[in-house]
């Protein structure tokens, strides 16, 4: 009579740890995730037992002063209005803490500063080069981008590029640079007139405030 052989057992348990093993560290991932996504929110302001003063200067959840109270009766009351207890001003004498939702008030604060952001205007450096011997065409070129920049609410940087002994007639880029600010002077303000740096003069002009 032949004995048959379990050959699946070992297997199976092999396997079984493997999968018991996948879950716990899913699981150990998602509690790190929470923990440290709860200490980022956290560190800006103290909340609940956090807050280690022995007594607070207590505002409730619709910003009525209910005065000072000892930390732990305020803890208390955030906790059975189901809301938090946020240190709000840590350096007054008692610290100032309000009643609310701080999940909820962060929500908000980071979609005022998100919305903030978007509508912040960004504001560019553009560089026009020109030549000291540039010809009328190619100005006529320069001069478009220049006012083009400016429209744009972009500040420009232009620049008279100097080669070999052409340094020596500094006084042609002072006069291109001149001519220009003279020229868009309705569009901009000469943030800093110009000025010799190296082998180029160079003049900034920034965009007027349109009201």
């Amino acid at each position: 009579m032949r004995r048959r052989r379990l050959c699946c057992g070992p297997l199976q348990t092999g396997q079984g740890m493997r999968v018991h093993a996948a879950r716990f560290f899913h699981a150990w991932g998602i509690a790190t995730s929470i923990f440290w996504r709860w200490k980022i929110i956290s560190r800006e302001h103290q909340i609940n037992e956090e807050i280690r003063a022995k007594e607070v200067r207590l505002i409730g959840p619709d910003g009525e002063q209910i005065g000072i109270k000892p930390f732990r009766e305020a803890l208390q009351m955030a906790i059975d209005m189901d809301l938090d207890l946020v240190n709000v001003a840590p350096m007054a004498k008692p610290p100032v803490c309000r009643i609310m939702d701080y999940g909820k008030f962060r929500y908000e604060q980071q979609k005022k500063e998100k919305e903030a952001r978007k509508n912040q205007k960004i504001v560019d450096v553009k560089e026009v080069w020109f030549r000291a011997n540039i010809e009328e065409h190619d100005y006529q070129v320069k001069y478009r981008n220049v006012v083009k920049f400016l429209n744009d609410g972009n500040k420009v940087k232009a620049s008279v590029r100097f080669r070999g002994r052409e340094i020596t007639h500094a006084d042609i880029g002072q006069r291109i640079l001149d001519r220009l600010r003279s020229e868009v002077a309705d569009l901009c303000i000469v943030e800093r007139p110009p000025k010799l740096e190296g082998r180029s003069m160079v003049m900034i002009l920034a965009p007027k405030n349109k009201d």
